[in-house]
């Protein structure tokens, strides 16, 4: 028993010394990530920056357009929307974007200098832009989902914000944007608190274990800490000091006291952070994929496809229009779905040439049910956001992600019991969520960011309790430095 108490001492100590800076780093890092949020471009800001698509002028049918990828190319998504104020269709082809002009018909290369300042000064009219280099990855473009556009063009705007924009090699669109705001406070924020110092330099490729391994040691110094300040605690009875801590000297002291209030939030928001990670595959899970052909019904082929774009955007009614059209297979039937810069689709019926708010249900279900190997069993049709379908403020990590209601959740039968969630109105599949993604769910976001819709509609008590746990934490942290620092002094 003696040993095991000394091991457990030691562990504190030593780990404590390294893992309490970082957590410190993490506590007043998490309090500007709940304010402002590492740069993006969200969907919204993107589509109301975009020019309406004039039926009368655009474009070439999708059948041209597509005699500009390569002989063998199968596009798996068509998307016509604009660049530079010019209409572009993009295909999704494997892991790449091949665009070709959607007035021309010639693909799109080489997007150099000029054309980055062009979109630049497209998307932000009122500001002058000035080239800067080309990157493939920088301190604002961390983000995995900007891969299929590197390298990137940098434009720096003279607008009052000193907004940096991203735009696209791939397209020639803007992708990215972050203003003099959110570059100034990230460094406090997630630069900090997902330890981006590690990345884009020779410790690359060790960037995700020196995050696992951290927290972990996190994790050790917070169990280690809570069994020895329930240890040392008298609950009955006093020292000969008068009090329930054996420790006089005041940080120790305050190390101690703090630690009995905060280890618990502690070791929760360290433990979450380091399930935000998948340490060694834990939540990789043995879902299966969905079979989005079977879903589909009827391979997406632009040479056949029944509609022209110009026609198809004279189909909408005058009021409504349009910023994109996206082409879409259910049930072996071909669709468009029109996108206007609010985000509200309207569908059209490719083969009927007739428009929609929606897609009949019936057939929505007949394609659910060959989107994965196993029956259904059981489908509900939400009406508000829940646990595990919800939206999150723009600037937030998961935030600025298009989460529509009603919204169709379909529960499988299968193994990993596999839920889906389908959009009814479009039968866009939004996602799925297996067993193991939901216990992730619980274990990372809700531990993390207490991020129940009924917890975030009650700001400002949300951010009243999490800031003063985060202080809780911040003080313990700061108080296991001071301690640190001393030992390795003497």
């Amino acid at each position: 028993m003696q040993r095991a108490k000394r091991w457990l001492f030691l562990i504190h100590r030593w780990l404590g010394i390294v893992a309490c800076l970082f957590m410190l780093l993490w506590f007043v890092s998490g309090v500007v990530m709940m304010y402002v949020g590492y740069p993006k471009l969200t969907q919204s800001e993107r589509l109301a920056r975009l020019p309406d698509l004039d039926g009368a002028r655009c474009c070439i049918s999708v059948g041209e357009a597509a005699r500009a990828l390569p002989a063998d190319a199968r596009p798996s998504s068509i998307v016509l929307t604009s660049a530079a104020g010019g209409p572009q269709y993009q295909f999704g082809v494997g892991k790449k974007v091949i665009a070709v002009d959607a007035l021309s018909g010639a693909a799109v290369t080489d997007i150099g200098a000029k054309d980055a300042v062009a979109a630049a000064h497209v998307f932000m009219p009122d500001a002058t832009p000035r080239y800067v280099d080309r990157v493939d990855e920088d301190t604002w473009t961390h983000t995995r989902g900007l891969d299929l556009h590197r390298p990137l063009h940098r434009v720096q705007m003279g607008d009052p914000e000193q907004t940096l924009l991203y735009v696209s090699s791939t397209t020639g669109e803007v992708v990215r944007k972050a203003t003099h705001t959110e570059r100034v406070w990230n460094y406090a924020g997630a630069w900090l608190h997902w330890l981006y110092a590690f990345r884009g330099g020779p410790l690359d490729g060790a960037w995700s274990h020196i995050v696992i391994y951290l927290s972990l040691a996190g994790v050790l110094v917070a169990v280690s800490g809570s069994v020895i300040g329930i240890w040392r605690w008298r609950f009955r009875g006093r020292f000969r000091s008068g009090a329930k801590t054996p420790y006089r000297e005041p940080v120790m002291r305050w190390h101690h006291l703090i630690g009995l209030a905060f280890a618990g939030i502690t070791l929760t928001w360290v433990f979450s952070g380091l399930m935000s990670m998948n340490p060694w595959g834990l939540f990789k899970g043995g879902g299966v994929e969905l079979n989005r052909r079977a879903y589909a019904g009827a391979v997406l082929d632009p040479a056949s496809w029944p509609l022209g774009s110009s026609d198809a955007l004279r189909l909408l009614p005058p009021s409504w229009q349009a910023r994109e059209l996206r082409w879409h297979m259910l049930d072996g039937k071909p669709y468009l779905i029109a996108i206007n810069g609010a985000g509200r689709t309207r569908m059209i019926d490719a083969s009927e040439h007739h428009v929609d708010d929606a897609v009949p249900q019936e057939q929505v279900m007949r394609a659910a049910a060959k989107l994965i190997d196993a029956p259904l069993a059981g489908s509900e049709l939400l009406q508000r956001e829940d646990a595990y379908y919800y939206s999150r403020e723009a600037h937030t990590m998961m935030g600025g992600m298009r989460h529509p209601l009603p919204v169709l959740r379909l529960r499988y039968a299968d193994a990993a019991q596999t839920w889906v969630h389908i959009d009814p109105a479009t039968g866009v599949v939004l996602g799925k969520l297996d067993g193991t993604q939901r216990v992730k769910r619980w274990l990372f976001a809700f531990l993390h960011s207490w991020d129940l819709p009924v917890l975030l509609s009650s700001r400002p008590l949300w951010d009243i309790a999490l800031i003063l746990l985060s202080l809780g934490g911040l003080a313990l942290s700061l108080t296991g430095v001071v301690i640190g620092v001393r030992r390795l002094r003497h």
